[in-house]
């Protein structure tokens, strides 16, 4: 979240900044419960000072009664303190509450539009294949090659759950493989996150398990406990250092987790729900990066080349798009898009999102309190942390499958996951 001084002396941009976003944001309130909470801080001064003071006169005093009655005062005094602390509590979390509704600043070179139509291509690899045959989508593939199974998985969990099998079983490990077996070299941390987490952690990373409106609610939460299934590895690996203080030495601190992710998918648009494309289980691989506020513009374009290299490796054209202000998530300073061609995808086919990567600047660290400190240096800062997906399993393999189909209803596995499938073509059985 934004730093309830930096509002207040931002009034203007902070403003305009959610309005290019989208964002709803009382503003005046922030400001108002700011005041609110600084005048308790000067009413506890004012007490402690009169505190102190009758602690310096009590052993000076001769006289008994009025030695117990500034006693009395202390006690008292006391009192009102451990009050007013209350108070400032309650203050705390109300101005906490509302800051995190608003979104991150947004970086001046990010397209301002509040229509996603505003998202800037600046970037493209690689042309849509030409099909001298009639294609078929990711689903019908399925179905003929039997690499997924969507009617059992809607038969035992429910729609939009699915059993991979086969050859697509064998995919999704080797995506997790390959996309591991990338980031390793590029000298990140790899993990296995745990499936589940704190709300609180949640909270601070950016989601609202807890919301009101159901449109907003794009996690499961367990019932009877402050747990909450992760939607991504974001949430565990940027939880780990939670209420830690990082030596700048030892940044920045690049990590990538493979979890299960699960999503509500709330409100998500009706076209896209078909077959493996959104749905509320999953395999990701996600990069996580701890880094100074100096590192993370660099950083933030170093996520975006692994990327590109994890596509170009798999040889699926896509192009990339800097995400456009009222497309931005509340964390994001910036964010771009993969978007890979999907020859299924409308009459003709289209390019659909495939990974994501945002640098988030310190508005996660400052919800998580997660600072760095130099040698030698007595204050410390808020770190930056940014994240970006090295491959969404489903999302990839659908992109594999209507990319290299051939006329006789194979598909023709990408080189570089052949070594982990044990062959080069998945046909008919």
């Amino acid at each position: 979240m934004l730093d309830a001084a930096f509002v207040r002396n931002n009034l203007q941009a902070v403003q305009a900044n959610c309005q290019n976003r989208n964002v709803p944001a009382d503003i005046v309130r922030v400001v108002a419960l700011d005041d609110g909470r600084r005048e308790l801080l000067g009413k506890i001064q004012t007490i402690q000072q009169r505190q102190n003071e009758v602690s310096k006169l009590i052993p000076k005093e001769k006289d008994p009664g009025q030695k117990q009655a500034m006693i009395a005062e202390g006690k008292s005094l006391r009192e009102q303190v451990a009050l007013v602390e209350v108070q400032v509590r309650e203050a705390e979390a109300n101005l906490k509450a509302a800051l995190s509704l608003i979104p991150n600043m947004t970086h001046p070179d990010a397209p301002v539009s509040s229509d996603p139509a505003g998202n800037k291509e600046v970037i493209r690899w690689g042309e849509p294949r030409q099909f001298d045959f009639p294609a078929k989508d990711h689903v019908a593939l399925c179905d003929s090659l039997q690499l997924a199974d969507f009617e059992a998985g809607a038969s035992v969990t429910g729609q939009k759950f699915y059993f991979l099998k086969n050859e697509g079983a064998l995919l999704e490990l080797a995506l997790v493989q390959y996309a591991m077996g990338v980031l390793v070299k590029e000298g990140y941390t790899p993990f296995i996150t745990p499936d589940l987490a704190r709300v609180e952690v949640l909270e601070g990373i950016g989601f609202i398990p807890r919301d009101p409106d159901p449109e907003k609610r794009q996690v499961y939460t367990i019932e009877g406990t402050d747990l909450c299934l992760v939607a991504t590895a974001e949430i565990t690996l940027g939880g780990m250092h939670r209420d830690h203080i990082l030596d700048e030495a030892t940044l920045p601190r690049k990590y990538v987790g493979m979890s299960h992710c699960f999503r509500t998918e709330a409100g998500a648009p009706g076209r896209d729900t078909r077959g493996l494309y959104r749905v509320h289980q999953f395999t990701k691989v996600e990069m996580f990066v701890f880094c100074t506020p100096e590192q993370s513009e660099a950083i933030h374009l170093e996520l975006l080349r692994i990327e590109e290299k994890i596509f170009q490796g798999l040889g699926i054209p896509y192009h990339v798009i800097d995400t456009c202000t009222g497309d931005l998530g509340g964390p994001a300073y910036r964010k771009f898009d993969i978007e890979a061609w999907m020859p299924g995808r409308g009459k003709e086919g289209e390019y659909g999102e495939v990974t994501s990567t945002s640098n988030c600047t310190d508005y996660q660290a400052r919800r998580l309190n997660i600072r760095c400190k130099a040698q030698g240096q007595k204050g410390t800062r808020f770190v930056h942390t940014l994240n970006g997906t090295a491959v969404a399993v489903t999302r990839a393999l659908l992109a594999i499958l209507e990319n290299f189909q051939e006329t006789d209803g194979s598909v023709t596995i990408p080189e570089v996951l052949r070594p982990f499938v044990g062959k080069d073509r998945i046909v008919t059985r």
